[in-house]
């Protein structure tokens, strides 16, 4: 009888290295970045989902690019106008029109810094919570999900990893420590 280790004799090398790989469904290989392109992937498309679920409710009020500035308010906590504009290496008068924009349609609202009478900070409303919470109360579904799937210790591991991923490599998103709660 033949052991594991004497199959290497039976085939090529390539041939055991592909079948030892994990596969999907139709039998390609499942690397780390294919499986993270997925689940990234998956989350946008929820969202797509739900958001256009929600439109054929009401009219849509903000554009992809509002959406795209209010994720980067709502990830950089409060930042200022300039702070934004830096972030998303825009001019401040384009970072101003587009928050005008948002303030205009209930979506932010700005507040005067009690330390520099001159500066405002950017909140999101509950308006855009609300709107956000699309998207963050499938991530929390997820998560549980992921939490009764696997051991205390590979959620602890998932974790450990995920936060080197965001603070060690992903340099080019350096986001500031939070002056407020995420909601």
């Amino acid at each position: 009888m033949l052991s594991r280790r004497d199959n290497s004799c039976l085939f090529p090398p390539k041939l055991l290295y592909y079948f030892s790989q994990k596969t999907d469904r139709k039998g390609a290989v499942i690397t780390l970045e294919t499986a993270f392109n997925e689940v990234y992937t998956k989350f946008k498309l929820h969202f797509y989902q739900e958001i256009f679920r929600r439109f054929q409710d009401r009219e849509a009020s903000l554009t992809t690019v509002e959406t795209f500035c209010m994720e980067s308010i709502m990830a950089l906590g409060s930042p200022t106008v300039n702070e934004f504009a830096t972030f998303m290496r825009i001019s401040p008068p384009n970072a101003a029109y587009k928050v005008n924009s948002l303030v205009k349609k209930g979506y932010i609202r700005k507040v005067q810094s009690p330390d520099d009478r001159r500066e405002y900070h950017l909140e999101v409303t509950q308006k855009y919570i609300d709107y956000y919470n699309i998207s963050a109360s499938y991530t929390t579904e997820v998560v549980a999900r992921a939490n009764r799937r696997f051991s205390p210790e590979d959620c602890a591991k998932l974790e450990e990893m995920l936060t080197i991923v965001s603070r060690e490599l992903m340099p080019e998103v350096n986001l500031p420590e939070r002056r407020t709660a995420e909601p």
